[in-house]
């Protein structure tokens, strides 16, 4: 499933136009979006935990010369699935 699908799914099951639809799951995505880059972490009960992981610095390797590098440390967007959603695929 990819975006437009998912749009397509939620205007069907709330009757509400593909525009009215497309708007909410945009909002709903930059809403996750945005407490993420602010540091919080999204919790949707029976869903998910949305957060932000902090990945240290490190040494890697370039493959083509197989040379050491040093690769940044960075945040990395993590999502757990919650109970109810592991039980439905289950």
């Amino acid at each position: 499933m990819n975006k437009n699908d998912l749009i397509g799914e939620v205007a069907n099951a709330s009757g509400l136009s593909k525009s009215d639809a497309s708007n909410a799951v945009e909002s709903v995505f930059d809403a996750i979006t945005k407490a993420l880059s602010s540091g919080d972490e999204v919790r949707l009960v029976g869903f998910g935990t949305f957060s932000v992981a902090k990945r240290k610095a490190s040494t890697g390797r370039n493959p083509r010369t197989g040379e050491p590098m040093k690769i940044k440390a960075s945040n990395q967007p993590k999502f757990k699935a919650g109970k109810g959603l592991k039980d439905a695929v289950n």
